[in-house]
Order: C-alpha cells, then sequence, then structure tokens
C-alpha cells in the first residue's frame, strides 16, 4: 500500500513509519527534518502546498500525525499547524484523489474538564476545550470529518496519553521536574487515569490505515484499557527513571490557581520555555479520565499487546541502557 504518513520525527510517528516500511508497504513522510526512516522523505512545513503536494503525489492512504503539541505557546501557533496544516493535509488528499485519511487526534477534543470515567469518544467541541492545543485539534478534527464522503473515507484516532521508551513529550517532561523536584501530585494522586504504552499505540493507527474505508466518519480513543491512579503512574514513571519520586501534594484548586498564575507569568515576562504547571495539566492530574474501550477494538480489529507493567520494564530498561 502507498502510504504518506505526516509527522514522522516524533517517538510515536517514527515509531509508525518503521512499523509500516517493515510490513512492506510503499512509504513516504513529511516533516521540517529529516527523520531516522529508510524511505522515501520530504522536507517541508504541513502548511505548505506544495511540499504536501509533492509528499502525496500517488498516495492511497495518509496518516495525518503532523501537530503542535507543546503544552503551552501562543495561539497562532496551535492554529496555524494544527487546524490550518489539516486543512491544507485534507485539501492534498481531494486533489490528488486519496481515496483515505485517518487523522490522528486526541481526547482532549471531547473534554470539558469533567471527570470522564468509562466515556466514550464524544464529540470535538473547540468552545469546550480547555487549552489551545485541545481547542486547535477538535477544530482540526471537526474540519478532517466533515469532508468524510464518497471521495475520501476519514476516520479519527483518538490515543490517549502515550508514552514509551525515547517519549520527548510526557516523560521526558515528568522525569525533569522529578529530577529537581518539582514533580507534585494533584488530588493526592488519586484520580483514575488511562494511558498508552506507545507500542499499543503505534499498533492502533497501523490497523486503522487498514481498515479506513470499511470503517470511517467516526473517532475511536485507543488506550491500554488498564486505568491506574495517576499517582501510581507518575510514581512508576518516576522509579524506571530512577529519579525522586513526588512528596508534596496539591489541592486541583489550589493546582488550577497556581498554573494560572504561572501561564500568565510566562505571558506577561515572555519566559522561555514552558512554565512547570497550566491549568490544562492541573486538570490532566487532577480529575479522572479513563474510556470505554469496546468499540475501538471491535472497528480496529485491534487490542494491546503490551500491558503498562510490561511497558514500565521496557522503560526501566531503556534507562538503565542509557
Amino acid at each position: 500500500m502507498k502510504i504518506l504518513l505526516t509527522g514522522a520525527s516524533g517517538m510515536m510517528g517514527r515509531a509508525c513509519a518503521l512499523g509500516l516500511v517493515d510490513r512492506g508497504d510503499d512509504v513516504t513522510v513529511l516533516q521540517r527534518r529529516k527523520a531516522d526512516v529508510d524511505c522515501r522523505q520530504v522536507l517541508g512545513d504541513i502548511t505548505d502546498r506544495e511540499a504536501v503536494r509533492r509528499a502525496i503525489d500517488g498516495a492511497e492512504v495518509v496518516l495525518h500525525m503532523a501537530a503542535k503539541v507543546d503544552a503551552f505557546g501562543s495561539w497562532p501557533d496551535y492554529e496555524r499547524v494544527n487546524i490550518d496544516g489539516t486543512a491544507t493535509v485534507v485539501e492534498a488528499c481531494l486533489r490528488a484523489g486519496v481515496r483515505a485519511l485517518v487523522n490522528v487526534s486526541s481526547p482532549s477534543v471531547a473534554h470539558a474538564g469533567a471527570a470522564l470515567m468509562g466515556a466514550g469518544a464524544g464529540v470535538a467541541d473547540p468552545s469546550l476545550a480547555r487549552s489551545h492545543y485541545s481547542r486547535s485539534k477538535a477544530a482540526a478534527e471537526q474540519w478532517a470529518m466533515r469532508h468524510d464522503g464518497p471521495d475520501l473515507a476519514v476516520l479519527s484516532i483518538r490515543p490517549h496519553l502515550v508514552w514509551g521508551p525515547g517519549d520527548t513529550q510526557l516523560v521526558a517532561r515528568i522525569i525533569a521536574r522529578a529530577r529537581i523536584g518539582r514533580l507534585v501530585f494533584i488530588g493526592h494522586g488519586t484520580p483514575m487515569v488511562d494511558t498508552t504504552y506507545v507500542d499499543n499505540a503505534v499498533d492502533a493507527l497501523i490497523a486503522a490505515v487498514d481498515v479506513v474505508g470499511a470503517v470511517h466518519g467516526e473517532a475511536l480513543v485507543v488506550s491500554n484499557g488498564e486505568p491506574r491512579p495517576v499517582g501510581e503512574i507518575l510514581s512508576r514513571l518516576c522509579l524506571a527513571a530512577g529519579v525522586p519520586l513526588p512528596r508534596r501534594s496539591l489541592s486541583l484548586s489550589a493546582a488550577t490557581v497556581a498554573g494560572s498564575v504561572a501561564e500568565t507569568a510566562w505571558r506577561i515576562g515572555h519566559l522561555r520555555g514552558e512554565p512547570p504547571l497550566t491549568r490544562f495539566l492541573a486538570e490532566q492530574l487532577g480529575t479522572a479520565h479513563w474510556f470505554d474501550q469496546r468499540r475501538s477494538r471491535e472497528l480496529l480489529k485491534w487490542s494491546p499487546a503490551v500491558s503498562l507493567d510490561s511497558g514500565f520494564e521496557a522503560l526501566r530498561q531503556s534507562y538503565l541502557a542509557g
């Protein structure tokens, strides 16, 4: 199968590209810098129509993963990459006669802040989203899904909190804060959350590539299906990396206020990097969010192959190996 994958430079994107290449697909990847994958590569920005046109030439299916995923930033940056970039990809699919698009989204597009326990995917709603990232991804998913039809089958997959060896987003940030003593439990670390080990997320996305067309027009959340207290997850990540466990706890209300203050200080002071806490991060660590996986597994013909405990051990081994 001829497949275009956008965004192969990150942990999950590179792993997906490698998985598709290894099974014999004809893969092209599009991203701004060269990826460590042995396949055709087109370097360019996701909003560059000419770069997208060159990359998509001849593709049967597009796996759209490129996104701005930072926890903090200005709205125009999220809008340009996540919304305008997705619109560029959809437009190119229609012009090139691509038969199917798998759009990689996020469960946060349907999270209005309240606890989600055994929830379905829900409807992407930018007006209720809790951060620039989730708002832009919700708008992008809406745009993609509006174009689902006889000319282009569109399926949105929402991997939930993906982590694993080599993760520079979730794991690296948690470990960096723990190492300097700035990682705290929100609400004593008791809310139940589900996460997704990277190998399982990759398998689910490749399964989506295989079924899109027969399955389309909806969004599916994928995760390990093993809800754990968020305090346990943070502690296991710290133990795997050999850094100190969190010793302090903040109430959700106090953490939300602290996140708001930090965001304001970073914006007003034009400070570099990300604040140590944001309102969105406080919510994610302080409220329950786990999802009913039955429909996702049925339609994708997929189930997680790596348990959380096996994933934590793989992460530990990766840190031991340096």
